[in-house]
């Protein structure tokens, strides 16, 4: 369900910068580049990543077989490329990249995709954060009123409509809670889409420290009631709902999503 709606924030921002970087155009040229955006992410979910797949598993990918690091890296700048060319944000580029390469199946992909990760969460992740830090203007883009409204706001109807949606999917009581506690955290992604739709011109800086101040609270408090639970010795999904129930430790419940 996560992955469903994380899906569905992409395009639908991949859409909206689109728009916003076009105004200025004729309708003929707004209507091409919207069109080549959302060709772009949709061939990018269904028929890409099985072409990549495909060659991913083929015995003749030497390139792959040798270096499963440097292919991987190969495939998102590929993707960069034809992301450039059609005037498509590169940050949809590096997720469709990442769909279409993961292969859990295969342990020569899982292990170089580990490794571009340890790199990533060492280096480009920090800095990355540090940059988003230094767009942060706490002093004249700070509007409570409109951080308060957003925060309260958006955690009651994510909150509600999680809760609503476990209780059909079967779940009760303390499931119910732990599923809508976790699923209102926005995390990273709710951070770097924020700054994607600010580069865009899409919010006004004060939107934007609110969207980043919001996933940094509803990720420190599904962080601390999960470690919470964990501390009780309470289950976070019991036996009972049909899942077989994973036993995480209170560090791995605690980093970042």
């Amino acid at each position: 369900m996560a992955v469903l709606e994380d899906i569905g924030l992409w395009l639908a921002l991949a859409i909206a910068t689109a728009v916003a970087g076009k105004t200025v155009l004729n309708p003929r040229q707004l209507t091409y580049h919207l069109v080549a955006t959302i060709v772009f992410f949709g061939l990018g979910l269904t028929v890409l990543p099985r072409i990549v797949k495909r060659i991913n598993k083929s015995r003749f990918n030497v390139f792959a077989q040798h270096s499963p690091v440097a292919y991987a890296i190969s495939v998102l700048l590929a993707y960069c490329v034809i992301a450039g060319l059609l005037e498509v944000s590169l940050v949809f580029a590096a997720f469709l990249a990442g769909f279409a390469v993961v292969h859990k199946k295969r342990k020569l992909f899982s292990e170089a995709l580990e490794a571009i990760g340890k790199v990533s969460f060492a280096f480009f992740i920090p800095v990355y954060f540090a940059i988003v830090g230094l767009k942060l203007d706490l002093l004249r883009g700070l509007s409570l009123g409109m951080m308060a409204a957003f925060i309260i706001g958006s955690c009651l109807v994510k909150v509600l409509s999680v809760s609503l949606a476990s209780r059909l999917a079967g779940f009760r009581g303390l499931d119910m809670i732990n599923l809508a506690i976790t699923t209102n955290a926005r995390g990273g992604p709710g951070i770097v889409l924020a700054s994607v739709a600010f580069d865009a011109g899409i919010i006004s800086p004060q939107f934007y420290t609110t969207l980043v101040v919001a996933a940094v609270v509803t990720s420190q408090v599904a962080g601390a009631w999960l470690d919470y639970v964990l501390r009780k010795g309470w289950p976070l999904l019991s036996p009972s709902a049909g899942i077989e129930p994973t036993v995480i430790s209170p560090e791995e419940s605690l980093s970042p999503s």
